[in-house]
């Protein structure tokens, strides 16, 4: 398939985080697009602002003429639509060109210098960083993020045709489809076990991604992994961020390099997951040939991404943070980074599970995890793709968790509970659509304080 012949493109699945950076990819580069979702968003809201039609019922009779030219159009779905959507079916059963998200990010990069970023948690942060250093240092690099980037306001950084930044998802093997030139792998923690089977599988897919890097020395694994590349970490590794202290609420740092020593790194991203990111896309960008000094300005620079350890409400009466986190090891270190940042302070997290067999799956780590916090509300688990599992609820998980301070509530009952609270820190943490609730929990928390 050439692009350069396709003059429409259609989205199934257009909101999803990944499939919206796509949409606003070909939209700029003179391709005409629209798409289908199944419910509006924040994001879906932005795209249609920026002049992209989207619908939300799934009806053949609302795709516009131009895309059902089979010739000039392509159309994009995601693996998280069922197999029984209209639409879908529609275009499959009339000889339209089909692909998955992923096949199309495999063809805009194959043509380029590609970084690609893997790994069960981290992917988005370290994406956003790398994106960010190659474009602030001058690349002519387009990145193809996984999150909204504060600094764009986007999950599209830059315009570049020559060098690509892509998140590899490991979701239904997608990263195979890409050809990077210099990867890393951020973890190969057990998640997707609905599409896995067993935590070996995971680890067998990523070593056959990390196999598509030829040259090992543009592999960048953290310390700890069983892959053979450039280790990365925090006090050890090939590139190890040393002599970490804290000033004004931000890390300053010192990263040993296999050719010397980069000092007083500023960043502000919280928690020593964030350094290990932060290590990695330096170990990328530097190994590219980026300078130390604009390297160094970039992360300095960087504003985070959108519920990644987000703050909302930041004063001295209060804090609100938003984080995506939706996995054990990822809710463990957004409570080591509270736990660094406010000692002493009284925490409320509110988690909403995501999918039944996640919860089911990691239902021990959960309990474990979530139990750390002072003070513990669950939601209900978030269905997304899935349909509900016999017994498999936020009851059974909340049983599990072995602290007295928690409790279950609808989201309707949420705000009312937050009104009531005397909690100093109040985080919300999941990857479903508590996100879209965050305005109104905000507004809530101001009107408070």
């Amino acid at each position: 398939m050439e692009l350069a012949n396709i003059k429409n493109v259609y989205f199934i699945g257009i909101g999803g985080i990944g499939m919206s950076a796509l949409a606003r990819y070909f939209k700029f580069i003179g391709k005409n697009v629209a798409g289908y979702d199944k419910t509006p968003t924040h994001l879906t809201d932005e795209l249609v602002a920026e002049g992209i039609d989207i619908h939300f019922d799934d009806n053949t009779g609302l795709i516009e003429n131009a895309f059902l030219d089979k010739e000039h159009t392509l159309v994009v779905v995601t693996p998280a639509v069922p197999k029984q959507h209209t639409e879908w079916n529609y275009f499959t059963d009339n000889g339209f060109v089909v692909k998955k998200r992923a096949e199309v990010l495999g063809i805009i990069t194959k043509g380029t210098f590609s970084f690609a970023v893997a790994g069960t948690h981290g992917k988005t942060t370290t994406s956003s960083i790398l994106g960010h250093i190659l474009y602030q240092s001058g690349v002519d690099v387009t990145a193809f993020i996984g999150g909204v980037v504060e600094n764009y306001n986007s999950n599209l950084i830059g315009s570049g045709k020559t060098v690509t930044v892509a998140e590899a998802d490991e979701f239904d093997r997608s990263f195979l489809h890409l050809h990077p030139n210099i990867a890393c792998v951020t973890s190969t923690d057990a998640d997707h076990l609905d599409i896995y089977g067993d935590t070996a599988s995971i680890e067998a897919s990523f070593r056959e991604f990390a196999d598509k890097v030829e040259d090992k020395s543009k592999l960048f694994v953290a310390t700890g992994l069983p892959l053979e590349g450039v280790t990365v970490g925090v006090g050890s590794g090939a590139f190890s961020a040393q002599n970490i202290r804290i000033e004004d609420s931000a890390y300053v740092f010192d990263v040993v390099t296999p050719t010397g020593v980069i000092t007083d790194i500023h960043f502000g991203l919280p928690g020593h997951h964030n350094l290990t990111n932060a290590t990695l896309a330096l170990a990328m960008s530097y190994t590219y040939g980026v300078s130390a000094e604009d390297i160094k300005a970039a992360l300095a620079s960087f504003k985070g991404v959108r519920r990644r350890f987000s703050y909302q409400i930041k004063t001295d009466e209060l804090v609100y943070i938003d984080d995506y986190a939706h996995h054990p090891t990822e809710i463990n270190a957004v409570y080591q980074a509270v736990t660094e940042l406010y000692p002493g302070k009284k925490v409320l997290a509110v988690f909403q599970p995501h999918l039944f067999s996640r919860t089911r799956d990691f239902a021990d780590g959960f309990a474990e995890s979530l139990g750390k916090f002072e003070n513990i509300v669950l939601l209900d688990i978030y269905p997304a793709r899935e349909l509900p599992m016999q017994g498999i609820t936020s009851q059974w998980l909340l049983d599990k968790i072995q602290n007295p301070n928690k409790q279950l509530v609808s989201k309707e009952n949420l705000l009312p509970l937050l009104k009531e609270t005397d909690a100093q820190v109040v985080i919300t943490i999941g990857a479903g659509d508590i996100g879209e609730m965050v305005p109104e929990i905000k507004a809530l928390l101001h009107e408070k304080y």
